[in-house]
């Protein structure tokens, strides 16, 4: 939370900054939407990471058992072809996760930040804290305008 919403009351933090039109509400709901779909696809990419590197690691079980069942022909074709393999041209799965970090998904949140710091002092999800704020009965204590400790 930006020392501004800290300043304002929970009605306020509620509301759009003065003199931010309905347009710039929008366009901001649509951005922070991108941003959260490429947050939810950097998940996914976490997730291929940690499943594509525990199939390796039971690759190498696999090797293993084969080794011991007396197939070593077979435990050598997976070792030498699979373990370890490259995902993508020399890139293993931590790799890509830097590198999507780096290339897009940093500079998208800082451009994300800057965008809403310039037009909306920096604050999040205006679209929602409007609909929470048209849709609580107010004085209903599970529908209070800010979460315990923000009042």
């Amino acid at each position: 939370m930006t020392h501004d919403e800290q300043t304002r009351s929970p009605e306020a933090r509620s509301r759009r900054p003065p003199g931010m039109t309905d347009a710039s509400v929008e366009a901001l709901g649509i951005l922070s939407e991108a941003l959260e779909a490429v947050e939810r696809a950097r998940g996914r990419l976490y997730d291929f990471h940690q499943l594509t590197g525990g199939a390796d690691l039971r690759l190498g079980e696999a090797v293993t058992r084969l080794r011991e069942a007396g197939h070593t022909d077979h435990a050598d074709l997976l070792e030498h072809e699979v373990v370890g393999r490259n995902v993508l041209p020399g890139y293993w799965t931590f790799q890509m996760v830097e590198a999507y970090d780096d290339t897009y998904y940093e500079p998208f949140r800082r451009v994300e930040e800057r965008i809403r710091a310039d037009l909306a002092d920096g604050m999040r999800h205006i679209q929602e804290a409007e609909m929470k704020e048209s849709r609580r009965t107010h004085g209903h204590p599970d529908h209070s305008a800010q979460p315990p400790g923000r009042q």
